[in-house]
């Protein structure tokens, strides 16, 4: 055991790529001692800057008790949590199968709340810390055949909301991160999951524009994963940290146009932008 340390602690989960990597290595760069926690330790190794790796499953309670445990042995603490682990489940609700369902929710909400709850009590004792929920422009609005990731994204808005006016009394605060296209390998995987559950039958010619629209406009407007990890960073140091911070290609124009816009113009807009 380290026993305790004067320098602030960060977990980052998903941090083996995209926007976890970039916010580790920021956060790493900022003074912090960084845990990247993911499930593959091989490309958890390539972090470097100074990032430990921590192998966690946010599926599994025994591996995200043992990773919280290991941090506190070691340091005592914990500052900063940003719960970036998860991905993009597409295809349409009539056909994506009710498991594929509950992995979705499982890895973006469910498991985001329990590392939320073993890190609470140690928060609470300290009087202060910052949770970080990464969630995406998707939690604003809901476009055709992302309805499970949509339902994660829209049930981690309302988590943190409640759970911000929750623990404001010991000095905790929690944000939300809500990025736009980001040069990630989320695209890929929401297209492929999409093309794979939906590409033939009656949503198939629908779902295959969708997919190709979607893959090239992430490559043509997307964002750099720093550009998110900036806005964590300030998250996690600035005195008066926002609520929400809407970040990356189309993320502020597009959460915009779903407090302001009547939900039938805002269909009318995503039906045109899918095809």
């Amino acid at each position: 055991m380290a026993g305790p340390t004067s320098s602030p602690v960060a977990i980052v989960t998903g941090a083996s790529s995209g926007i976890g990597a970039a916010t580790a290595r920021r956060l790493a760069r900022a003074g912090f001692v960084v845990y990247g926690a993911a499930r593959r330790a091989d490309r958890l190794a390539e972090l470097g800057d100074g990032v430990r790796p921590l192998v966690l499953d946010v599926t599994d309670d025994a591996s995200m008790v043992a990773g919280v445990e290991q941090v506190l042995e070691e340091h005592g603490r914990v500052d900063v949590l940003v719960g970036n682990a998860g991905y993009g489940s597409y295809g349409s609700v009539e056909e994506v199968p009710l498991d594929e369902a509950r992995r979705q929710l499982e890895t973006n909400v469910i498991g985001l709340a329990r590392m939320i709850q073993l890190v609470l009590p140690t928060m609470r004792a300290q009087g202060s810390g910052r949770i970080i929920n990464v969630s995406s422009m998707g939690g604003r609005f809901a476009g055709p055949f992302g309805g499970w990731y949509h339902a994660s994204k829209f049930a981690l808005e309302g988590l943190s909301d409640s759970l911000r006016a929750e623990v404001a009394p010991f000095g905790i605060r929690v944000s939300v991160v809500e990025p736009g296209a980001i040069k990630t390998e989320w695209g890929g995987i929401a297209t492929d999951s999409a093309v794979e559950v939906s590409g033939e039958g009656p949503y198939a010619a629908r779902v295959r524009r969708m997919a190709k629209g979607l893959s090239s406009g992430i490559e043509r407007i997307a964002s750099s994963p720093d550009v998110v990890a900036k806005a964590i960073e300030h998250a996690a140091t600035a005195d008066r940290p926002r609520i929400r911070y809407a970040i990356g290609a189309g993320a502020k124009p597009a959460t915009v146009a779903a407090r302001v816009l009547p939900a039938r113009v805002l269909d009318a807009l995503v039906a045109r932008g899918v095809g």
